[in-house]
């Protein structure tokens, strides 16, 4: 396989991942993810998850094959075809047919940060509308919390986010949980991750839960 753009943190990061990720997915499903990049990722959980169908999308067409040979090399029949998807789109997929509603579970790592505060707001309604009932949408990263003391390596982090980009910046939990509330979805899960990063899971929830996860 030809040397293909790589990224050192999702090499670092995709076994912990799959390793939260496999506590919060049931045996079997479908699967969406959002802002697939180098398809590290991708190629990493379709291949330890082989009951799981796996739908990688980037916004960038740039990446898409990228991600298609990273696959191709993998051989996973699980894995599907890269799509372009720019969560700000009006459907999903950003081009060719829409997806089908009901997907067990979307994922997302590492978006929220590198992106304007629209795209939040935008990916709830985006995983509301495509989440079968009970799916969960899964995102990892960097946030900020209001009842936790800011990390240093991640004040800095979001200085030089915001230098490159004004509208970049690492989103506050709560505004996070209101956008997801907003589309109708629930924080019920939120997992520490290495390197001062959070796992959350958001659920598509027919009623809200009683003992909702507090930010």
């Amino acid at each position: 396989m030809q040397e293909l753009p790589y990224s050192a943190a999702a090499e670092r990061n995709k076994q912990p991942i799959l390793e939260a990720l496999s506590k919060v997915l049931g045996d079997r499903g479908a699967a969406l993810e959002i802002a697939s990049g180098t398809g590290q990722h991708a190629v990493w959980f379709a291949g330890a998850l082989p009951a799981w169908t796996w739908q990688p999308t980037d916004a960038d067409a740039r990446m898409l094959p990228v991600i298609a040979q990273r696959a191709a090399h993998a051989g996973l029949p699980n894995l599907l075809s890269p799509r372009r998807l720019d969560v700000m789109s009006a459907q999903w997929p950003s081009e060719g047919a829409s997806f089908d509603p009901g997907f067990d579970a979307i994922y997302c790592a590492n978006l929220l940060h590198i992106a304007p505060p629209a795209v939040c707001g935008a990916l709830m309604a985006g995983a509301a509308r495509h989440l079968r009932q009970g799916g969960s949408l899964i995102t990892y990263g960097p946030y900020f919390e209001d009842n936790a003391a800011r990390a240093p390596s991640n004040l800095a982090f979001d200085e030089s986010l915001r230098a490159r980009d004004a509208g970049w910046g690492i989103r506050r939990l709560a505004d996070v949980v209101e956008e997801a509330r907003a589309a109708g979805l629930q924080l019920s899960r939120r997992q520490d991750m290495p390197a001062n990063n959070l796992l959350l899971v958001f659920v598509n929830a027919q009623r809200p839960s009683q003992n909702p996860v507090p930010v």
